[in-house]
């Protein structure tokens, strides 16, 4: 048997990792600025998160959400501190896909509502719902093209009063920053007018952070650069440093009902163990700062080369040129041994490492972008 060939891969094998490092079967050394699509949080191979999920496999790695499981009682509790939502409710489910599925059939459900109002160069996931809602034809089939949906411009005030209004909108989803359009990030503007217009109109706002999130924009959410409150929130990603999670952060006014949502995996054990560490290992390492503090270097630092644009906040960097990225990744990858990531935009290079980096680090890719970026242009 074969696998299914649906991904172009580098003909790179890594087999270990520590912190923002990763080696490949050659002995290779690599400094990992992609972190996975920005699901590496806390670091590879972190000693406390490596440490949770062995000693909870070796107790139970799952039973199923019919029992009693005091492992999300605690990760709900620290993560509604950490992210200041102590007041809302949690529901585990696996990816973020997951989620934003979970996210849009509460709204529907609590408004009585079906269309879903998203946004263009917007990505939401694979599944059936969070496909069709995403602005990207080639990923959804014909079979998921038939949801009701509108897709508009981001800061289009004029389409989304218009929208609202006709009063069939059960939810307005929106990415925190748009992370694989190339880090676009909606102006505090326009996100406290959507969130009026749906309250004013009966419609939920969720608020898609599932890359956004977990500390790496350099607050725990990125649309806590505002005063907005969305009534649910999706999560995944950083979540769980690797192993799969996802969830959601529902509005204390959202009234549940047994069977109202279900998931057999989440929520699991094991995958409570991993992201109850992640949150220990951002609160006691103080890695949410860090991440405002060498996310701002690199981006001011990045702002005076050669480049288009630099945007972002945190450790969420897109760095866009006046011509496709690729030499410049290959050589940031082929000669200095850095990973990088890409976008939706031949045009756009993206930065999305574990928050742990350093300050040597960081400096450590600002030298080979300038070498890379002097390369493309001689």
């Amino acid at each position: 048997m074969k696998l299914f060939d649906v991904y172009p891969l580098q003909n790179i094998t890594p087999v270990k990792a520590l912190g923002a490092k990763v080696w490949d079967s050659e002995g290779i050394e690599y400094l990992d600025l992609y972190g996975g699509h920005a699901v590496i949080s806390i670091g590879h191979s972190h000693p406390k998160y490596v440490s949770a999920i062995s000693e909870q496999v070796s107790k139970l790695g799952f039973y199923s959400n019919s029992i009693q499981n005091p492992l999300q009682v605690e990760l709900a509790e620290k993560l509604g501190k950490q992210s200041g939502y102590d007041d809302y409710n949690l529901f585990l489910c696996n990816s973020g896909a997951e989620a934003v599925e979970n996210a849009v059939k509460l709204a529907s459900f609590t408004t009585g509502k079906s269309k879903v109002i998203s946004f263009k160069k917007g990505f939401h996931g694979r599944t059936s719902l969070a496909v069709s809602i995403t602005d990207n034809p080639k990923v959804v089939a014909p079979v998921n093209d038939n949801h009701n949906r509108v897709i508009l411009d981001i800061e289009d005030f004029e389409s989304i009063e218009n929208e609202l209004s006709k009063g069939d909108v059960c939810s307005v989803i929106i990415e925190g920053i748009q992370g694989i359009a190339g880090i676009y990030e909606p102006s505090e503007k326009f996100l406290v007018h959507v969130s009026q217009l749906c309250s004013k109109h009966g419609t939920l706002l969720i608020l898609d952070e599932i890359q956004s999130g977990y500390g790496r924009s350099g607050k725990f959410f990125a649309h806590q650069f505002t005063d907005v409150k969305p009534d649910i929130i999706t999560m995944a990603k950083g979540m769980g440093n690797g192993f799969p999670i996802g969830g959601i952060l529902i509005s204390p006014k959202l009234e549940p009902w047994h069977g109202m949502l279900g998931t057999t995996f989440g929520g699991s054990h094991l995958a409570c163990a991993a992201a109850i560490a992640v949150l220990d290992v951002l609160e006691e390492e103080q890695q949410v700062s860090n991440t405002a503090v060498i996310g701002e270097y690199l981006i001011s630092e990045l702002k005076k080369l050669n480049v288009v644009e630099v945007r972002g906040r945190g450790l969420m960097i897109g760095i866009e040129l006046d011509s496709p990225i690729k030499n410049v990744r290959s050589t940031l990858l082929m000669k200095h041994k850095i990973f990088t990531g890409v976008s939706s935009n031949p045009n756009v290079l993206r930065l999305l490492p574990p928050l742990c980096l350093t300050m040597e680090q960081a400096n450590q890719f600002l030298s080979a972008f300038k070498d890379a970026l002097a390369k493309v242009k001689a």
